[in-house]
């Protein structure tokens, strides 16, 4: 994990073991689907979230 926040990643969710000074401190990200058909932004994902210490999505 980089430890510098990532300005070009805009993300909020302070759960996630990569967030540290209000923003995403991955070089990148992978963006997957949840469902089969993405209708909406609701069936797309970040697949690079993994939970941090926390242990609760927010």
């Amino acid at each position: 994990m980089y430890e510098q926040a990532n300005p070009s990643i805009k993300c909020t969710v302070s759960s996630c073991a990569h967030f540290k000074n209000q923003a995403c401190t991955l070089n990148e990200i992978q963006v997957g689907c949840c469902q089969s058909k993405v209708d909406c932004c609701q069936d797309t994902k970040c697949a690079s979230f993994q939970l941090g210490s926390s242990n609760s999505c927010h």
